[in-house]
């Protein structure tokens, strides 16, 4: 298990590194020499972190308290109106949620941060409601047999038991959100999309492939760092 834990964080260091020993390889022109430095880099990659920690972030505090509202009513007009909504995100194409954001609102960091949060949204509500639908109902029952109201048998019975299938939720919208998070330069949003695209309209492969490559290396490590918190906060025996 540990040796599974740190083969992740070792593949991105190992990757990150090769892609340090290549660009320090070439010889860069003027264009790249922009790109590929330093203070650019870093800027880009504050400026992706930060909207998709923030996109997670609403996201958690709106689709939770969701989740257990929908878990806890019988309307099934109530659950197909939340998750048709919630499905709205997925169902059409990140880039056409964002254009059609700016035609109506215009461009920015906030117009992003709301195309990314209607596109993540999905994973951590429907997790939510099946982590606590899947409490066994004799467990809720003896609960109730022995004086405890709905809401302590919420709090104390239900949520810790939903923990892991919310926190395996909350871990899939954190990676969609690296990932959506490139197409926020197309609405003037920065992030790691600024130089993936620069790389493609200037066809320079060493810009290209260095705005990928970091891409997938945050991916690959929020994906972990999201792992090594579900573990810790799973309920022991489960």
């Amino acid at each position: 298990m540990q040796s599974k834990r740190l083969a992740t964080p070792l593949l991105t260091a190992i990757a990150l590194l090769a892609l340090y020993l290549w660009i320090g390889s070439l010889e860069l022109d003027s264009i790249e020499q922009r790109t590929i430095n330093s203070a650019y880099l870093i800027n880009r990659i504050r400026e992706h972190l930060v909207l998709t920690l923030a996109a997670s972030a609403i996201v958690a505090v709106i689709a939770i308290p969701a989740g257990v509202l929908l878990s806890r009513t019988k309307s099934r007009v109530a659950h197909s109106i939340i998750l048709g909504l919630a499905n709205i995100g997925q169902a059409a194409p990140a880039i056409g949620v964002l254009v059609l954001l700016t035609i109506i609102f215009g461009t920015g960091f906030k117009i992003a941060l709301v195309g990314l949060v209607a596109y993540s949204i999905l994973p951590i509500l429907r997790n939510t409601m099946v982590g606590i639908e899947q409490v066994d109902a004799r467990i809720v029952e003896s609960a109730l047999g022995v004086g405890m109201t709905e809401r302590q048998v919420l709090f104390r019975i239900q949520m810790p038991l939903a923990i892991p299938v919310i926190l395996a939720g909350l871990r899939t919208t954190l990676v969609f959100a690296v990932g959506v998070a490139s197409l926020a330069t197309f609405v003037n949003a920065g992030g790691l999309g600024d130089i993936i695209v620069n790389g493609i309209k200037l066809q320079r492969m060493p810009v290209l492939i260095t705005g990928s490559v970091i891409t997938a290396c945050i991916a690959l490590f929020i994906d972990w760092l999201a792992g090594l918190v579900e573990d810790l906060l799973r309920p022991k025996g489960m």
